[in-house]
């Protein structure tokens, strides 16, 4: 998407060839900046920190740290050493596994001496598959929002309730939960977009507001609690938000507070939809209140809030008094009942193993 007019991707390859660039996301709305990564331990820490984050641009980013470990040693030690680094550098987000896994497949059959160039192909490959991917989740989605102005007597703007941030940041470009905005805008549908804060790390008010207002996209920013009342009183026709791992049977793992959404919309007619690539079904498990690993991370998150001082720094401050600790799980479940439909690359489905099944015959299969 764009920045200041110009297009841009999260992820790209540095002017060398070799080492590869992202945006660091931690310093957004505030500071644009380019991080160049070198090395496998880079990467790692990119997606640790969450310089990048989002389950395609984790995958993406992995799939990039392959190549540069590979810069070391192309043994198959050297593979399951790198691949192992990377996984365990954020347990929910399925398309880390995934693109590690996909890129062990490519290149363990390869002679040593072939891998580090072909690591580099399929990576890119990874990549400009999942812009392809995210556009087409964009034109399935635009079709709701179509089918909502509609109802509307297409005149009143179509108000869509989003959570966390899976816009074009969380992917290497379109986004899943935002691509069927960024559709709906370029076709002249007018939009206004709640943008839930999303706590602790404030990626809605940081990174989604930051996309939408780049576009030129009507939005308002919400604390985390208001959708409920938003829901209540008719201000809200959907929420699409995205998700991290979905389970087989079409439960949802997304940013914390998703599930509490899911609950509103439910409790008041409202459609909740999931936006998701096939990459990111988990056909491995089932039930994803039992089975889904939730990474807690620091209680500083929670403690602490980063923001620009009325001085022009960016500075944390600290919210809560020195004696007290947080609890800081990172993500939620939102059980497949609650989900109205999943918006896909190949369609949208009901949030079930046979909506699923349908869509991805080959993956259920496997």
């Amino acid at each position: 998407m764009r920045v200041n007019g110009k297009p841009w991707r999260s992820i790209w390859l540095a002017e060398d060839g070799r080492r590869v660039a992202i945006i660091d996301q931690t310093r957004l709305p505030h500071e644009f900046r380019i991080e160049t990564l070198a090395t496998l331990e880079d990467a790692a820490r990119a997606i640790r920190d969450m310089l990048v984050r989002g389950a395609p641009l984790i995958g993406a980013t992995a799939a990039y740290g392959v190549c540069l470990g590979l810069q070391a040693g192309t043994g198959d030690a050297d593979l399951e050493r790198i691949g192992a680094a990377l996984v365990a550098c954020r347990p929910t987000a399925v398309n880390l596994r995934w693109a590690v896994d996909r890129m062990r497949a490519a290149l363990l059959p390869l002679p040593a001496p072939q891998r580090l160039a072909a690591a580099y192909r399929e990576a890119a490959a990874i990549c400009d598959s999942d812009v392809a991917v995210n556009e087409a989740i964009g034109s399935q989605g635009l079709r709701l929002i179509q089918d909502a102005w509609q109802r509307k007597g297409g005149r009143d703007p179509v108000r869509i309730l989003t959570h966390c941030n899976a816009g074009w940041l969380a992917t290497v470009d379109w986004g899943t939960a935002l691509a069927p905005v960024y559709k709906a805008h370029a076709a002249g549908i007018p939009l206004l977009v709640w943008v839930d804060e999303t706590r602790p790390r404030s990626q809605g008010a940081s990174l989604t507001a930051w996309e939408l207002a780049a576009e030129g996209i009507d939005h308002r920013l919400i604390v985390d609690n208001a959708g409920g009342h938003l829901m209540q009183h008719g201000l809200v026709d959907l929420c699409i938000v995205g998700t991290d791992r979905t389970t087989a049977s079409g439960d949802v793992c997304n940013k914390i507070g998703t599930y509490l959404k899911a609950l509103a919309a439910h409790a008041n007619g409202v459609p909740f939809y999931v936006a998701l690539p096939g990459s990111t079904v988990d056909w491995r498990i089932s039930d994803g209140v039992r089975e889904i690993p939730i990474e807690e991370r620091s209680q500083d998150e929670v403690l602490w809030v980063q923001g620009l001082t009325r001085s022009g720094r960016l500075e944390p401050v600290r919210i809560a008094p020195e004696a007290t600790a947080a609890l800081n799980p990172a993500f939620d479940v939102t059980p497949a009942a609650l989900v109205t439909g999943l918006i896909t690359e190949r369609g949208v489905c009901p949030a079930s193993r046979e909506g699923l099944a349908s869509l991805f015959p080959e993956m259920a299969a496997a």
